[in-house]
């Protein structure tokens, strides 16, 4: 597997997981019959709130992995990156949802890993290559 394509396979399996929290939006949506925000429903609002922080988040993990991947970083470590982050967005989720207790708190901490390890990860590929 080249880099581009580890990267590729860490963006493929978070655009699988964007539809899927759109979806759990969508049915307590329909269930409930909000059809604009979040119809001060608690269980609404913490759905939004799940794929509204992926969407906040996802782009610069997944520029991050694509920035790696330019600077010919080692596959280990994209591979290590793509992992914590994804497990970190469902475990995030899971929380939000109440299936999973400390879901919501360790998938913040593995998300911030991310951003943090990516960004000196760069900055030491940029300054030492």
């Amino acid at each position: 597997m080249t880099l581009f394509e580890i990267a590729a396979l860490y963006i493929a399996l978070n655009l699988i997981l964007t539809p899927i929290l759109m979806y759990r939006v969508g049915q307590v949506r329909l269930g409930k019959k909000i059809d604009l925000g979040d119809g001060g429903d608690a269980l609404m609002f913490s759905r939004i709130r799940a794929h509204g922080n992926f969407i906040e988040n996802a782009p610069l993990a997944l520029i991050g992995l694509i920035g790696l991947a330019m600077l010919s970083a080692p596959a280990l470590a994209i591979h290590v990156f793509g992992a914590v982050f994804f497990i970190g967005r469902i475990l995030h989720a899971m929380g939000m949802a109440g299936s999973f207790g400390k879901g919501r708190l360790i998938g913040t901490v593995l998300t911030l890993l991310t951003h943090f390890g990516q960004a000196g990860f760069i900055l030491f590929l940029i300054f030492t290559g």
